[in-house]
């Protein structure tokens, strides 16, 4: 217990202040779908956000941004990025990779769960560890004021 609250003082997880937006899937019957009408998380402007929302697969791995930027680093609209290439194992591209539409969590596939779509203004992927605080040095005397 103690190295877990160790833990995350030194690697603080702003994960935590996620939006839930729904599931990216091309599964028509899903109710928590974003493509979805008939969905209450249906969002057509999701993907246009300033601060685009970021996807999840089922092991929390993340995705990339749903984003139609073709240039942004993170875009599954980026085609020669990590997340956007048809080339990429990771991308949702990927017919082959990540996006196949017979792997259960791809979006890709019309039967199975997608990925989960969380947005957030403070939003960082990676885990840092916090600076070390310098210690005060203590005030001696009253002179300089």
């Amino acid at each position: 217990m103690k190295f877990l609250i160790i833990a995350l003082l030194i690697f603080p997880v702003s994960a935590l202040a996620q939006t839930y937006e729904g599931q990216l899937t091309k599964n028509p019957f899903n109710s928590k779908s974003i493509d979805n009408p008939s969905s209450s998380f249906y969002d057509p402007f999701l993907k246009q956000q300033v601060n685009a929302p970021k996807l999840f697969n089922n092991k929390n791995e993340y995705r990339g941004e749903l984003s139609n930027d073709p240039f942004a680093l993170d875009s599954i609209s980026n085609r020669y990025g990590k997340y956007g290439s048809e080339y990429s194992l990771e991308s949702i591209n990927n017919p082959y990779g990540a996006g196949s539409q017979y792997k259960l969590d791809s979006p890709n596939n019309p039967y199975g769960s997608g990925w989960s779509v969380y947005s957030s203004d403070t939003f960082d992927t990676t885990l840092k560890p916090l600076t070390p605080l310098t210690p005060l040095t203590p005030l001696t005397s009253f002179d300089n004021w």
